[in-house]
């Protein structure tokens, strides 16, 4: 089966929830499951695949790291079919990043490092930072703080996301964490706070529940747990579901050690409990230490300090195991710390200053990591604040342009309304100078102008053509009985007159005073006379009503000519219209009311 075009609906969309991704988690998913749907309505294997991809990585932080890993296969199957490789690498990232989750550190590094040749030359910007972020974290979660920076460092180098699509809060994130991990506090809780600045303004509550988690994990480790206690609060009213911060990873029991040690101890046991109930064998090493510590302070506070230690203690060899992997020094520090002081109110002090030695060596070990990573940290500072500048500059450029574009759609709309009021003007003066103002026919000039060519199209096609001159009869009598407005009513009618009873190829003018003139081309002089012979009557039914009296029976002389029979074929503009006001005056000599044309005498019915 053929793969449909790349801009087939279901595969843009999406795309469009692939964008949205960390952005907005909500419209998202909503996206991605349309876009599934429509996929498999119209056998859109590349659009189906996209939209699995989606919801592969959406599924990572909302529900198992299997159920996602099964939908992220789906989607490379779909991959496989439209042999779309950007696809399968990014499905391959999730895969690795699921396996992950399991605490499979290595087998996930393993999965993804491989990868990040081609995905060089492959993926895009962000979607290249996703795959090099994944090794970050893999490395993070071996312990080898100076890869994870070098691999952060370069996933911000080589990605340089975009402003505003979420991907520079991610890098944030992690990195804050990272420091945390190494013992740098407080260089961590400055990223921790540009990190929700920025993802404030994100539609992504997962995303910002990490960093307040972070900043849990921070305050704890400096003995400010009590300033964690609104961010437990903020994390709490949060749903476990696409809305909220997810079902995985809920870190119950961070937030129950610094509750505990804030002081809150229902807090602290309500959250314990929970980080025992929703334990589904998906805890990784750190979070199933920080547990047992949790679980040994509510012991201790209850009274039960033997039972503390004997938890404790019998988790020691899980620390001591050398191939264990995802046990930061973080939390080893945070164990041995733990068993030090409840081995101290014991009385136990060999196995205290064993505990504080254990300690002593994290510590330390802890520095050296961060000796060795500082380098890379400080490059990834320099290099977030560089980009970040970079950012600022687009910005500004992009409001300038914006700025710039609308000034210029103000400054084009102002012309083109002068520019129509200049052709309405135009229009206007052009209509002024070839249409009378009083009648709206045209007028003797442009007589003058249109009949020439008229007679040459005529000569042409080899037709006739026909020209009246009208006057109307006792004009004079009617001004002076009845005023100027009353013969400008009549000369108004009869230019409306003209206008509804000619043809459309025929033309009609005020050849000047009571005077029009009609051009007929097609027309013979007896066509013509019979034409205007239909206006004079028409126009006799006129009636006309003035404060002065009536006007009834009105009446006009006219003189019809053509250019077949005009002085024996030699037509001009000239001999036309002097034959037509030729005959005029012998209709007026006749006693008006009449229309004649060559030489024919005045007929009787006509005559007033």
């Amino acid at each position: 089966m053929k793969p449909p075009p790349d801009t087939s609906p279901a595969l843009a969309q999406a795309r469009r929830a692939w964008k949205l991704l960390y952005r907005d988690s909500q419209r998202c998913i909503a996206l991605a499951d349309q876009a599934l749907a429509r996929a498999r309505e119209s056998s859109d294997t590349a659009a189906e695949g996209w939209a699995r991809l989606v919801r592969g990585f959406h599924l990572m932080w909302y529900s198992t790291p299997q159920t996602s890993a099964h939908e992220l296969s789906l989607a490379q199957g779909c991959f496989a079919t439209t042999q779309d490789r950007a696809g399968h690498l990014l499905a391959e990232v999730g895969i690795a990043r699921c396996l992950w989750r399991e605490a499979k550190f290595r087998e996930s590094l393993e999965r993804v490092l491989p990868l990040r040749g081609e995905g060089l030359s492959v993926l895009k910007r962000d979607e290249l930072g996703m795959l090099l972020n994944v090794i970050a974290g893999c490395y993070s979660s071996l312990g080898v703080s100076e890869q994870a920076f070098a691999y952060m460092y370069q996933a911000l180098h080589e990605a340089r996301p975009v402003r505003g699509n979420g991907f520079e809060v991610v890098l944030y994130c992690n990195l804050a964490h990272e420091l945390i991990q190494l013992g740098e506090h407080q260089q961590a809780l400055s990223y921790i706070e540009e990190g929700i600045a920025r993802g404030s303004q994100l539609n992504n509550a997962r995303l910002m529940s990490v960093l307040q988690i972070n900043r849990v994990h921070c305050l704890t480790d400096l003995g400010r747990a009590q300033e964690a206690l609104p961010d437990i609060h903020r994390l709490l009213q949060l749903p476990a579901d696409e809305s909220g911060r997810g079902s995985t990873n809920a870190n119950f029991e961070s937030m129950g050690l610094a509750a505990l040690r804030a002081g809150d101890l229902a807090l602290g046991r309500q959250l314990v409990e929970r980080a025992r109930d929703e334990d589904h064998g998906v805890m990784v090493p750190d979070e199933r230490i920080t547990l047992a510590v949790a679980t040994a302070e509510i012991l201790r506070a209850n009274g039960h300090l033997p039972e503390a230690v004997a938890l404790l203690t019998q988790a020691q060899p899980t620390l001591m195991d050398a191939e264990q992997d995802g046990l930061s020094l973080r939390v080893h520090c945070l164990f041995h710390h733990a068993l030090a002081d409840m081995q101290e109110h014991l009385g136990n002090t060999a196995d205290a200053l064993a505990a504080l030695r254990a300690w002593q060596r994290c510590q330390l070990e802890r520095g050296n990591q961060a000796s060795r990573a500082r380098y890379q940290a400080a490059s990834l500072q320099t290099e977030l604040r560089r980009l970040q500048h970079n950012l600022d500059e687009i910005e500004a450029r992009r409001l300038a342009t914006e700025r710039a574009r609308a000034e210029l759609e103000a400054i084009n709309l102002q012309l083109s309304q002068k520019i129509d009021e200049v052709q309405a003007l135009q229009t206007e003066l052009e209509k002024q100078a070839t249409r009378d103002f009083l009648t709206g026919l045209f007028n003797r000039r442009h007589l003058n102008d249109v009949l020439p060519q008229m007679l040459a199209q005529a000569r042409r096609e080899q037709q006739p053509m026909a020209v009246a001159i009208i006057d109307l009869d006792h004009f004079t009598a009617v001004n002076d009985r009845h005023g100027h407005v009353a013969g400008d009513t009549l000369l108004a009618s009869f230019g409306s007159l003209l206008n509804e009873n000619t043809r459309q190829s025929d033309l009609a003018f005020r050849f000047g005073g009571e005077e029009f003139c009609l051009l007929m081309p097609g027309s013979g002089a007896f066509e013509a006379q019979r034409k205007v012979l239909g206006l004079l009557q028409a126009w006799r039914r006129k009636g006309f009503h003035f404060e002065t009296g009536s006007l009834t029976a009105n009446t006009f002389s006219a003189g019809v000519a053509d250019s077949v029979t005009t002085q024996q074929g030699r037509e001009s503009m000239e001999n036309l219209l002097k034959a037509a006001d030729d005959r005029l005056l012998v209709a007026k000599r006749n006693g008006r009311n009449q229309v004649l044309w060559a030489d024919e005498a005045a007929p009787e019915f006509e005559r007033s």
